[in-house]
């Protein structure tokens, strides 16, 4: 069995610590230890009373995730939560640190609860497509009132212990958890013999009853913030349960019904598929466990634009002081103006108070001198995208930053082998892509150059945890993994405009797919002429998946900047209206290219615009330029908006079985004559084999890599 409940007596008070490193979660070990170690203090006339603690940083933070659709061993939950709850001797949950999920569910299980001031406490099992299955639906309005209690599960956000004691999920905030328990149980047995038991506080329940207001605003909230989830609905059910039903066994039997209809649903695969993902994308087969991370005290930041700004903003949130060069003073004060707006942003939400605001907001400086580089262990450059200046920007950073540190550019899909190349040091050049905007977007694409040493590597992937992000390694190619699969979504996006479909047809099915924003909507966004400018600079033909794109930008229809583009945009707002007025210009080019325009169907559009990802997803883990295939679903979702739900491109091929996506891929290149159709050849390979895409073939087995020379997609960024 995993994991250990110890067990002492101090002072007549049975002490159960669970030890199950390193943030103790209920598995098997521990359920049963819990279990055998009530009925043994119950069982010494001696004790008085029980505590049931954590050993390191936390209570319990949840479920063993590892054991979900596996044969439970030892005692179950529910036999732990009855011997806890039943208990003929009063029990403190002396919560130490992180009481998560199944942690917090236990607490509830006990009579009291006293918290450490830096512990945390929440339900989060919505993230994994679950519900909190142990109970927690039904007791936590009875503490929190439903209201609380459904904002708290539906957003699984962890709460400081100020605020659970003000919503009345703990009894008490404690410096020392234990030897206050121990004093709180010898002050409540002098006073009483009956110990509080959470299902009877019905109160809070009691008075909803009659308001639809409450589940009402659920939903809402449950539509905006998790559209097409399905958790959130069944844990507004348990909830509508836990105020409907007087019997709370029977409240407790449906949330057993609608966490066991989560747990066969589809998306709750999908998204632990996701939660092992992001853990797994930290470990690089290739490097050694012992390879040195480097002590990173200070960063430098060149560019105090928006994505300099933002990425400034991620290293002082985490604690570290930062330096952000930019060639002339007014950048820097309009720069520092945003960072400073965006963080009174944050007080004014209550997401920072104003001392916390001041001491991040004071790590950062600035000036325009790249000596004053100096003394920082990595610099990022975050200028715009042209290889010259970038080249230019990091001669300077070699001659003035000192030795051994690192040198990073925060580019989209730029040669980093070719950056590096002008440095003296290219094996501490690396790729730091960072999505913007840098202080919210949790994705980081790590480019490890052909130079790039392990040390290099491992500290910005350190880096990367310590910021909170995403990080995903990518070999440096064109485009890397996310900007390469979205060159050959918003092609196909733009080749069904050409062949008959409009802007807000193609939007609309993708977004009901699960989307966070159609293509067209996200050109806009984006603007429709940084590729067409490039091309007119170069001299270059448009492409044929452009050429509606650079007609509008020959109208001074660049997106959302002009007012005008796929859509049409009124003063001040991101709002996207029709453009009949278009119409004609999507004739007009169709008909020059040779097409004939047709009624295309939302199944096809889907069809072909995920295809198209998962096509290229394969050829980029064929060419080993991702470590696995789980690396790429991670990198399309946290950059790109894809439903995590359908646990990203990958994952959704291997849920519809890839002999199907090459059945298809066929259909549709029959149907379009699109070389975008042509099944790549691991789909091919591992269709036959009944396998399913996973790690990235060895070495030798790989194919050739994207050259950034010949590669359509390079030209584009």
């Amino acid at each position: 069995m995993k994991g250990t409940v110890l067990y002492e007596i101090k002072e007549n008070i049975a002490i159960l610590t669970v030890d199950n490193p390193p943030v103790n979660p209920l598995s098997d070990g521990i359920r049963t230890g819990v279990y055998e170690n009530i009925i043994k203090a119950q069982e010494d006339d001696s004790v008085i009373g029980i505590i049931l603690t954590g050993n390191g940083r936390a209570f319990i933070a949840g479920a063993d995730i590892s054991e979900f659709g596996g044969q439970i061993e030892g005692k179950t939950l529910n036999e732990m939560f009855e011997k806890l709850e039943f208990c003929t001797k009063p029990v403190v949950a002396a919560i130490n640190g992180l009481a998560l999920g199944g942690g917090l569910e236990t607490a509830l299980c006990c009579n009291y609860r006293i918290a450490d001031s830096k512990a945390i406490v929440g339900l989060p099992e919505v993230n994994l497509g679950l519900l909190p299955g142990g109970g927690g639906t039904q007791r936590l309005p009875r503490l929190a009132g439903p209201a609380e209690a459904l904002k708290m599960m539906l957003s699984g956000m962890h709460i400081s212990t100020k605020k659970a004691l003000d919503m009345g999920i703990i009894d008490k905030i404690s410096e020392n958890v234990v030897d206050d328990s121990i004093k709180f149980i010898k002050e409540v047995s002098k006073n009483t013999k009956h110990h509080p038991k959470v299902r009877d506080f019905n109160e809070k329940v009691i008075d909803a009853r009659g308001s639809d207001n409450i589940l009402l605003e659920a939903q809402a909230m449950a539509a905006k913030t998790r559209k097409g989830q399905f958790a959130p609905g069944q844990i507004i059910k348990c909830v509508e349960s836990a105020i409907n039903i007087d019997d709370f066994d029977e409240g407790l039997k449906k949330e057993g019904e609608y966490f066991l209809e989560c747990l066969m649903h589809p998306q709750r695969e999908a998204m632990i598929h996701i939660f092992f993902g992001e853990r797994a994308a930290s470990k690089i087969s290739d490097l050694p466990k012992e390879t040195k991370i480097m002590d990173i005290k200070k960063a430098g930041i060149i560019g105090s634009g928006t994505m300099g700004g933002g990425i400034s903003m991620c290293f002082a949130n985490a604690g570290i002081p930062v330096h952000i060069i930019d060639q002339d003073e007014e950048n820097i004060k309009r720069g520092l103006s945003v960072i400073e707006k965006n963080y009174d942003f944050m007080v004014n939400r209550g997401k920072l108070t104003a001392e916390q605001k001041d001491k991040v907001f004071g790590l950062i400086s600035s000036s325009l001198d790249y000596k004053d580089l100096s003394d920082c262990d990595i610099v990022i450059e975050a200028v715009y995208e042209n290889l010259e200046l970038k080249h230019k920007i990091f001669k300077s950073l070699d001659e003035h930053v000192k030795e051994g540190a690192i040198l990073a550019s925060n580019t989209s899909g730029l040669d980093i082998d070719s950056i590096a190349s002008v440095t003296n040091r290219p094996e501490l050049v690396v790729g730091t892509h960072f999505f913007s905007p840098a202080n919210i977007m949790r994705l980081l694409e790590v480019v490890r150059g052909a130079q790039t040493s392990d040390e290099t590597l491992a500290t910005v992937m350190a880096i990367g945890k310590k910021l909170k992000k995403a990080a995903v390694v990518s070999l440096n190619a064109p485009g890397f993994i996310g900007n390469r699969m979205l060159f050959r979504y918003t092609a196909q996006a733009n080749m069904l405009l050409l062949e008959g479909a409009l802007p807000h047809q193609i939007d609309q099915a993708l977004e009901s797919f699960g989307l966070n924003m159609g293509p067209f909507r996200m050109m806009d966004l984006v603007g429709l002429d940084l590729g067409w400018r490039a091309r007119k600079l170069g001299g270059k033909e448009s492409p044929l998946h452009a050429k509606i794109g650079d007609e509008l930008c020959e109208q001074d229809r660049y997106g959302q900047k002009s007012s005008a583009g796929y859509y049409n945009y009124s003063e001040g707002s991101r709002a996207p209206n029709p453009a009949p007025e278009n119409e004609s210009i999507y004739e007009k080019i169709s008909s020059e290219n040779g097409f004939t325009r047709r009624e295309i169907s939302d199944e096809e559009i889907i069809d072909r615009c995920t295809l198209a990802l998962i096509n290229e997803g394969a050829d980029i883990l064929s060419e080993g330029v991702a470590q696995r295939a789980a690396d790429i679903d991670v990198v399309y979702i946290n950059g790109y908006g894809f439903p995590i739900w359908r646990g990203g491109p990958m994952h959704h091929a291997n849920a519809i079985g890839l002999d199907k996506v090459l059945e298809k891929l066929n259909k549709y290149k029959e149907i379009t004559g699109n070389d975008a159709y042509n099944p790549s050849e691991l789909l091919i390979k591992l269709a036959k084999n009944g396998e399913k895409l996973g790690e990235a073939p060895k070495k030798e087995d790989r194919k050739e890599k994207l050259d950034f020379e010949m590669s359509s997609v390079a030209n584009n960024f």
